[in-house]
């Protein structure tokens, strides 16, 4: 029995207990060897008396002792001392990101971007390492006093995979990926797809799928589509909806290849959140057919359903190891081949009307009409890039100077408090550096001095009055009073700034002024040009005139003269004015025109291969491929595995042989028959892992 006072491996003195889940407690201690408080997870007795389960743990957990990063909870140790097998971690004093959402109901789009980078950050170091989570859940998450993001639990998650207790299925079914419902193949975007549910409940406050039992929830992962954020949270940008859309893809391939892409984006969508540079596979939507449960299926599917735990929302305290009966798979199986013969069919359709099998294909495709739209007045100048502005120097001037000098150059700010000797809120420096050029609405880091004591002023924008008086007493703050004030992108009634200005480092106590709209001061405005603009510069000078884009019914056209993602004509000429609130629709280019190129007749004969080399000198294709993601679960797993390369249309198996857990990662040097890149494709003992990646070839001499 674990108790305050007891000590662990005459090392480490248990304080008090922190919390409990479903395979472990944890207690706050303190490490006497180096004197610092630490966290330490024990394992409950039903795990520790298995000897395979705490073999796989304590391989996991010393793997995962290896990894240090700002955004992933360190683990110090793991040992065991008279039956107790323990971890001891990084003592992080916060809260759940489970009990934040429940606390804020729903996050703000910023808050939960930037929640959603920091635990994309964690994840990437975590896989550069070969090391995956597979339990990414908010209430794996915790947001420290700080204000830092960090991801626990690493090291735990592979090995509760292999115990007969909690089957197949690691972690809460409400956030496991559709390959690990179905008791599958799990890699790094399994993780990316249980990330893209948490950043979901973050912005909706919900989880995508509910259910009345987990085997209804797990099936949902697998079969259906989540509503999409923009569409049950209108105020959600369009950029981040589909950022999130692409991490739950039922595909692995079809989402983020890499936590670094997923980051990107993110970032990106901070800067352009109408943007449309979030790229779907085109048949990520589920098009086939309902297919058809056989009587003895579906009694499998209810029998697993009893012995399984309802699926309803419960406290961090409680165990959170939902399972999935590994029965699912037979009935998956036989979907999964159906769906197989399903596609062929439809690509050899595709294939023929193409290539003209099924009659010669008309030389024009139809082009969808568009609204029509009004060319403003522009300069006769062929340049089409965004307007430049130069950064003023903001360094050396208070926080709120440098707000207002960034928006009178039309660009954006965000805020990096650090600690200095400086007077509070003083500008420390900046990023981009001053009198350097970037485009229109370009996001400017101000770097502002705070002192170890001061508290920040959160941003209430868009808040209601009493939830802004609430969030400033409980950071600590007074509420002096409230004035109301113009403004043209900030409805009446609502909480459009602070005075001093939020993100400004002040004491406890401090009186706050809130500041209410009173909506825009005049009912009418002078519609900008945005022509020759990008879309999400466009977008931002409307909103500067209390102005909206007509983002849901864009018109999209070819144009010479204006590249990719530039708006090329407006609705509503430069100068017009307008009542505020005006919807404004436009149109953006997709770039020059592609001329197609006519397909070659199928009855023609094929090009006729190269003359040989009249002298004796031969070629080789060589690549290599390195596979980063482990076919097998366990370290005593062994199977044979083939990499099957497609290259040029044709396929083939380019390496064939018997290979265990401790092989991978592995790097594999193929043969190719020309210099074009090719893809292989990864298959344990003839089942695709549904890893694949992508080979440079180089002709050389032989």
């Amino acid at each position: 029995m674990v108790s305050p006072g007891m000590m662990i491996s005459d090392r480490y003195e248990i304080i008090d207990k922190a919390g409990s889940g479903g395979m472990a407690d944890v207690y706050k201690a303190k490490c006497h060897r180096l004197n610092r408080y630490v966290a330490i997870k024990i394992l409950k007795q039903e795990y520790s008396s298995d000897a395979k389960f705490v073999t796989k743990f304590r391989g996991e957990a010393q793997s995962v002792a290896g990894l240090s990063h700002p955004n992933i909870v360190n683990v110090y140790d793991v040992g065991d001392d008279d039956g107790l097998h323990y971890i001891v971690m990084e003592l992080v004093e916060g809260i759940t990101l489970k009990k934040f959402i429940e606390k804020k109901g729903k996050l703000e789009v910023k808050e939960a971007v930037g929640i959603g980078i920091q635990i994309a950050q964690g994840m990437e170091a975590a896989h550069d390492n070969h090391i995956i989570h597979r339990d990414i859940k908010p209430q794996n998450i915790i947001i420290s006093k700080e204000g830092k993001v960090k991801v626990t639990d690493f090291g735990i998650a592979k090995a509760a995979t292999s115990n007969t207790i909690t089957s197949n299925a690691m972690g809460s079914v409400h956030y496991i990926s559709p390959e690990q419902a179905r008791g599958g193949y799990s890699d790094e975007k399994s993780d990316i797809y249980s990330l893209g549910v948490t950043m979901y409940e973050m912005l909706s406050g919900k989880v995508p799928f509910e259910g009345e039992s987990t085997v209804t929830v797990a099936l949902a992962h697998i079969h259906e589509e989540a509503v999409p954020l923009d569409r049950a949270e209108p105020g959600i940008p369009h950029s981040l909806s589909r950022i999130v859309q692409k991490c739950m893809q039922k595909k692995p391939d079809m989402r983020y290849m890499s936590a670094a892409a997923l980051i990107s984006d993110l970032k990106r969508s901070l800067a352009e959140p109408d943007g449309n540079y979030v790229m779907l596979a085109e048949n990520s939507q589920d098009s086939s057919p309902t297919i058809m449960i056989s009587d003895s299926e579906l009694g499998d599917i209810k029998e697993a359903a009893k012995v399984m735990p309802d699926a309803s929302p419960r406290r961090e305290e409680q165990p959170d190891e939902d399972i999935i009966d590994p029965k699912l798979e037979k009935i998956l199986k036989v979907c999964s081949a159906v769906v197989a013969v399903i596609i062929i069919v439809v690509i050899l359709l595709i294939i023929g009307k193409v290539s003209g099998w099924w009659g010669k294909p008309s030389g024009k495709a139809e082009e969808t009409p568009k609204p029509q739209v009004t060319n403003s007045s522009e300069p006769s100048s062929s340049s089409a890039a965004a307007s430049l502005v130069k950064v003023p120097d903001i360094r050396n001037h208070s926080l709120e100077e440098a707000e207002k000098m960034l928006l009178d150059a039309r660009l954006k700010y965000s805020l990096e408090a650090v600690k200095s000797e400086a007077e509070a809120n003083m500008v420390t420096g900046q990023d981009p550096e001053p009198d350097e050029e970037v485009e229109e609405y370009t996001i400017v880091t101000i770097y502002y001095s705070q002192k170890e004591a001061d508290i920040i002023i959160p941003k209430l924008e868009n808040y209601s009055v009493d939830s802004a008086m609430t969030e400033l007493e409980d950071n600590g703050l007074a509420v002096s009073g409230k004035t109301e004030v113009y403004s043209d992108t900030i409805e009446a009634g609502k909480v459009c700034g602070t005075e001093p200005v939020a993100g400004s480092a002040v004491k406890k106590g401090t009186a706050v002024t809130i500041l209410v709209s009173k909506g825009p001061e005049s009912k009418t405005t002078k519609v900008p040009n945005i022509v020759g603009k990008k879309v999400s510069v466009a977008l931002n000078r409307l909103a500067e005139r209390g102005l909206k884009g007509n983002t849901s019914n864009v018109s999209y056209i070819n144009s010479d003269r204006y590249p990719e993602d530039v708006v090329v004509s407006q609705s509503v000429p430069r100068d017009t004015e307008v009542e505020v609130g005006t919807v404004i629709d436009y149109a953006v280019s997709l770039g020059p025109k592609v001329t197609a190129t006519e397909e070659p007749d199928v009855t023609e004969e094929p090009t006729p291969e190269p003359p040989e080399p009249t002298d004796d000198i031969s070629y080789t294709y060589k690549g290599s491929v390195t596979v980063s993601g482990n076919p097998f679960d366990f370290a005593d797993d062994s199977g044979t595995v083939t990499l099957v390369l497609t290259q040029d249309g044709t396929k083939k198996t380019v390496w064939e042989g018997e290979l265990g857990y401790d092989d991978f990662p592995r790097k594999f040097e193929v043969t190719g028959w020309s210099e074009n890149n090719g893809t292989v494709t990864v298959f344990m003992d003839g089942v695709s892992t549904g890893n694949s990646y992508n080979v440079e070839f180089k002709k050389v001499r032989d």
